[in-house]
């Protein structure tokens, strides 16, 4: 079959991570850096650089590792954005006490995770009014000079979450990440209609691009890339991936890039969830890939582009670089760059083969099967329909007819009514009339009665004087 020979696609673990092997996840965005890599490849020459590379110790990466040894140029920006968070410095602001700060620190150690309502709470509160002005202060600011480039902006955000988790370095890093979490919510849902799809890039030619690429690409079936997909068992509406499809499509709606890479890990954990349903193997790397590859095919989710620049210029560094989201975001990217440069080969057809596919000049057997399949239940609810439309007309035939019966019922019903009337009259009249004729019978009988009577004693008299 020709499902053995298929190459399909196969990316290693090792070519998820950075080039630069610091041990956290690469992007095609950055050219196969991570964000932190990236960033200090871009600086300018002679700028002094910090190592700050994960130990080898095989500790997990933490929130403070992300920081950077700043040049004279991002300091001075820095300076601004500290000036702009604490006001100017005159007049000086009072210095905020140890035993303020330690009470600041205790509310936020109670904070459950997950618990953005409760952080809303403790950031409004007297205590944390330092805070809160920071972030109302950063917000006003980033409103107000919107229309900078989107990576000085970019800058600016990531500098911000830098100095805000310096406040919280006495805590536990999962901690800070997760207020961390919280702080990215609060601001990039204020800030998302000023830098989403910002005018200063070309982020929204390359979502139409990419549209464009992706429309072309839906003849392309699960068997082509290699995915376990029972395409002869399961129906039309049976799609394994649906849940996964509907989940990626979400992630346009959500405005914090947090929200928006949830959508990428729970599209991905459904695909997890079919591909073991779909397949009695346990599921790898190579089929997870090849069937995120399928549900972005399938989705064609809207401004695709947009979001996972939105992702990677304001996200938390730690939640696209390392753990379980930093993973499937890297594949999510890998799957992009995929479509972006798809051809023949990739789906083990000649280019001729691929040229008619993409003209429109051939269709793929699976996707004729399942064509087929829809024309045959159109079909068969188009029979339905009529028979329907039968049945509807003689149910009116028949509302006619019950109707035309009760008529004659009650007419006949009226008829059998005025002729128990009737019966029911001339009864009493003639029970009026017997009741007339009985007195005067009664008077004959007594008469013949008494002459009865009168007789008797004259017959006695003369058999008595025969007797004599």
């Amino acid at each position: 079959m020709w499902t053995d020979k298929q190459r399909g696609l196969r990316v290693s673990q090792e070519e998820l991570l950075c080039k630069n092997t610091c041990g956290y996840y690469g992007n095609p965005a950055w050219k196969g850096f991570c964000s932190k890599c990236w960033r200090e490849r871009s600086r300018p020459p002679g700028a002094q650089r910090q190592d700050t590379r994960p130990s080898s110790d095989g500790a997990p990466p933490t929130f403070s590792k992300f920081e950077e040894k700043k040049n004279m140029e991002k300091g001075r920006r820095i300076s601004t954005v500290k000036r702009l968070f604490l006001g100017s410095s005159s007049p000086p602001k009072p210095q905020e006490t140890s035993e303020s700060h330690a009470k600041i620190l205790q509310a936020y150690e109670n904070l459950e995770p997950g618990d953005f309502p409760g952080f809303l709470k403790i950031l409004r509160s007297p205590s944390s009014q330092r805070l809160q002005s920071r972030c109302t202060a950063f917000l006003n600011t980033m409103e107000a000079y919107h229309d900078l480039p989107i990576q000085k902006q970019s800058d600016l955000v990531q500098d911000f979450y830098q100095s805000f988790a310096e406040y919280f370095r006495s805590f536990p890093e999962t901690q800070v990440t997760q207020i961390m979490e919280h702080v990215e919510k609060l601001i990039m849902t204020r800030l998302h209609k000023w830098v989403f799809c910002h005018d200063s890039c070309d982020d929204e030619q390359k979502d139409l691009a990419l549209q464009r690429r992706i429309r072309s690409l839906n003849w392309v079936t699960p068997q082509m890339l290699s995915v376990p997909f029972p395409d002869e068992d399961t129906p039309v509406t049976g799609d394994p991936f649906l849940p996964a499809i509907t989940a990626i499509i979400e992630m346009d709606a959500k405005r914090a890039p947090q929200d928006k890479l949830t959508c990428v890990s729970k599209c991905s954990q459904h695909i997890f969830e079919a591909l073991s349903t779909s397949n009695n193997e346990p599921a790898n790397a190579d089929d997870f890939l090849t069937s995120l590859v399928y549900v972005v095919l399938k989705a064609n989710p809207p401004r695709l582009h947009s979001n996972m620049q939105y992702m990677i210029r304001f996200g938390l560094p730690h939640s696209l670089m390392a753990g379980e989201s930093g993973y499937y975001f890297t594949n999510l990217s890998c799957a992009v760059a995929f479509i972006e440069k798809l051809d023949g080969p990739a789906l083990n057809l000649s280019p001729e083969e691929f040229e008619g596919y993409m003209r429109g000049q051939r269709t793929p057997s699976a996707l004729t099967k399942r064509q087929q399949m829809a024309s045959d239940t159109q079909k068969v609810l188009e029979e339905l329909q009529g028979r329907q439309e039968k049945l509807y007309q003689s149910v009116d035939v028949l509302n006619v007819q019950l109707q035309k019966w009760v008529q004659v019922v009650n007419s006949q019903l009226d008829e059998a009514t005025v002729q128990f009337d009737k019966a029911q009259k001339e009864i009493t009249a003639q029970a009026e009339a017997s009741e007339v004729v009985s007195p005067s019978a009664q008077d004959g009988s007594q008469q013949s009665e008494e002459e009865q009577q009168s007789e008797l004693p004259n017959a006695d008299c003369e058999d008595l004087k025969d007797t004599v």
